[in-house]
């Protein structure tokens, strides 16, 4: 038999691309997440020499595109998009370039409020543009500050557009709290947020700059609401509608977290995608009960425009702070599609809803909202797809029975798909949650949404009273659950921080297993099934170093002894989180021996010996303590250094090297710093 060589192209690559034709798009805004995620994993912001490379591998990848084969050119544009990916971070990091703050700062602080919301300690939070600082040029101000108002303030009535003046402290944003943890500055950096503090003293109202007329609005209908549904439904009712979240009281927001019902809160997809449902609905339904209108005109494309408007309203009024700008986003593409006569949900939908989101906002990728508004919404487009094809499963469903399945099918399928991306952001599961879910999600479709929609339109004729009252008895029951659920014994779990690979890893084999139509689509099973390994085998650091000295924490049989009660609250607090330990800082300091007030606390364990000296007392025991192969950290400055072959970690050492993490196993104990492993990026200051 006369052996025939297959030409270039004809291989089972280009076969396997060419089966995939007419769902290649669905990959784009894959290739355009991993150049972006390629981006924040550098170690060192790329020079111009590599922005020129990756200018050149782009030109190439072009051309490459241009001359293969048909079945082949997918592998250039992936390329391509990935290279692009790259582009668009690294060209979105260095727009929105601003001063940070580079020493701690106390003094006059004047500013525009655009932003007010609470501190995870309840406290009322501002943040300002246009600051001016004390003594601080132009040049080295931030583009923004965020103050926490400590004290009393009963005579400020906050709004955006104010512009106030107060004396206060601002710092930096914090650095990571350890090695390879979550770096506030990062998200600072893109929120242009150059500095962090708190006040004491009064703040004081200046001039109303004017040019937020809907920020003003949106003030006085939070106001108003509250005003009109008193206690905690109003301010549940401001948040959803308007954004305001400052009249939300913090015990109602810590149920909601530990019910995992805190995400009603967020104005993101859920709530645009029923609000703009509803006007869709109602109005197509209005319009069809007048003949004559729904015989002559296009009654689905008046009710989109509509919905449309009531979203992008929606959007506007509320802040438009990046979640619900996703989210408009995401039902904007939906209703063109119906304007342009095409299917309105699927996942060509939603791929062209994250390009959109991608190019504009890069930095959403690594955000924790971005990754569960579209894992829920590619999941349950998928399986909603995958029963359609089947056909059968609505026979099997009695007619009456439709809703109430769909609503348990919608929770149980979005909550397995956001599930590893909300234990690996908050590092804890809470037991039933689906069943709060189930218990509350439906009155905000079907009770609190429609009714917010009424109460708008019969507003202006005094007749809001009726919505709202029912709006307030479905919150009511909303928080009811909450509390419930959240008081349950055993609801809350806690869950080890992942390895920084792990969650990607596992998105790229769903993301395959879902998209690719094809046998080979089952590869993503193993892949998942390695980044969930992984995390299995997840381990913590045996000691930790706050970066300013003053908590230290050694991990003990009952979890993490630390070795202050209160001092290093941001650094204790993420530590015990990421070791998914559900204990205050305080339960963890009564692990050890000591006592909450020691000066001198002696942590020992994994073979490491540990000292950590608090205050002037505790610096006075230090040449009696200075013991070979001895670690000691002071939370005070060394006037001399100490005489004696012991380690000693001082806040001038870590200001230098950052947070510090020790890791023992039977090699020995190995050393981690913040400074080596969080890069040279622009947020670090590299």
């Amino acid at each position: 038999m006369e052996h025939v060589t297959p030409r270039f192209g004809e291989g089972s690559v280009a076969q396997a691309l060419a089966a995939q034709r007419g769902r290649l798009f669905l990959f784009v805004p894959v290739c355009l997440g991993i150049g972006i995620g390629l981006y924040f994993l550098l170690p060192v912001e790329p020079g111009r020499a590599e922005w020129l490379g990756l200018g050149s591998a782009s030109f190439a990848s072009a051309m490459l595109a241009y001359l293969l084969p048909v079945n082949l050119r997918p592998l250039a544009m992936g390329c391509l998009l990935i290279a692009a990916g790259a582009g668009l971070a690294g060209l979105r990091t260095h727009m929105v370039a601003a001063p940070v703050l580079d020493f701690r700062f106390y003094g006059a602080i004047e500013g525009r409020i655009v932003k007010i919301d609470r501190a995870a300690n309840g406290h009322l939070r501002l943040t300002l543009d246009r600051p001016r600082l004390a003594g601080l040029s132009p040049a080295r101000t931030p583009a923004r500050v965020r103050l926490s108002l400590h004290g009393e303030q009963r005579y400020f009535d906050p709004r955006p557009g104010l512009r106030v003046m107060t004396t206060g402290h601002l710092s930096p944003p914090p650095k990571a709290s350890e090695p390879g943890g979550f770096d506030f500055r990062r998200h600072a950096w893109f929120e242009r947020l150059g500095a962090v503090g708190y006040t004491r003293v009064p703040v004081l109202a200046l001039q109303d700059d004017g040019g937020a007329p809907l920020g003003v609005l949106r003030m006085q209908l939070s106001q108003a609401l509250q005003d009109r549904m008193p206690g905690a439904a109003g301010g549940f009712a401001a948040a959803i509608l308007t954004g305001d979240r400052s009249g939300v009281d913090t015990s109602h927001l810590d149920d909601l977290r530990n019910s995992n019902l805190a995400h009603l809160l967020a104005i993101s997809g859920l709530h645009m995608g029923l609000l703009t449902g509803f006007v869709f609905a109602a109005l197509r339904l209005l319009l069809a009960l007048w003949p004559r209108v729904a015989l002559r005109l296009p009654t689905r494309k008046i009710a989109a425009v509509a919905a449309l408007g009531a979203g992008a309203f929606y959007l506007a009024l509320s802040g438009a702070n990046i979640a619900t700008q996703r989210a408009f986003v995401m039902v904007a593409v939906m209703f063109v599609a119906v304007l342009l006569d095409r299917r309105a949900i699927s996942l060509r939908s939603v791929a062209i809803a994250a390009v959109i989101v991608l190019v504009l906002r890069p930095e959403a990728l690594v955000q924790a909202g971005f990754q569960m508004s579209f894992a829920a919404t590619v999941a349950l487009v998928a399986i909603f797809r995958a029963l359609n094809d089947d056909g059968t499963w609505r026979e099997r469903v009695p007619r009456w029975a439709m809703p109430v399945a769909s609503v348990i099918l919608c929770s149980v399928v979005a909550g397995v798909a956001t599930a590893p991306i909300a234990a690996a952001s908050f590092n804890r599961m809470v037991e039933y949650g689906l069943v709060a879910n189930l218990l509350s999600v439906p009155l905000m479709g079907l009770v609190i949404m429609p009714a917010g929609v009424v109460a708008a339109l019969l507003a202006p004729f005094g007749l809001e009273g009726v919505p709202l009252a029912v709006m307030g008895l479905a919150i009511d029951w909303i928080l009811l659950v909450a509390s419930f659920v959240a008081g349950l014994e055993g609801n809350l779990i806690g869950v080890v921080q992942p390895p920084r690979w792990v969650i990607p890893v596992m998105a790229l084999g769903s993301l395959w297993l879902i998209l690719w139509a094809a046998p080979a689509r089952w590869l993503g099973v193993p892949v998942v099934a390695l980044a969930t390994l992984g995390w299995a085998l997840a381990e913590r650091p045996t000691l930790l170093v706050s970066d300013d000295g003053a908590v230290v924490g050694l991990m003990g049989p009952e979890g993490r002894i630390l070795s202050r009660a209160r001092s290093g609250a941001f650094a204790a607090e993420s530590w015990l989180q990421a070791d998914g330990d559900l204990a205050s800082q305080e339960g963890a300091q009564q692990r050890g021996p000591h006592g909450p007030s020691d000066a001198v606390v002696h942590l020992r364990g994994h073979g490491l010996d540990v000292v950590h000296l608090s205050g002037q007392r505790g610096l006075a025991e230090l040449p009696a303590l200075c013991l070979p192969g001895r670690l000691i950290v002071t939370n005070t400055d060394l006037d001399v250094p100490p005489e004696g072959p012991c380690t000693v970690l001082s806040p001038r050492d870590l200001r230098a090297t950052g947070a510090v993490a020790f890791r023992a196993n039977e090699k020995g104990v190995a050393r981690y710093d913040l400074r080596d492993t969080q890069g040279l990026r622009p947020w670090t200051g590299g």
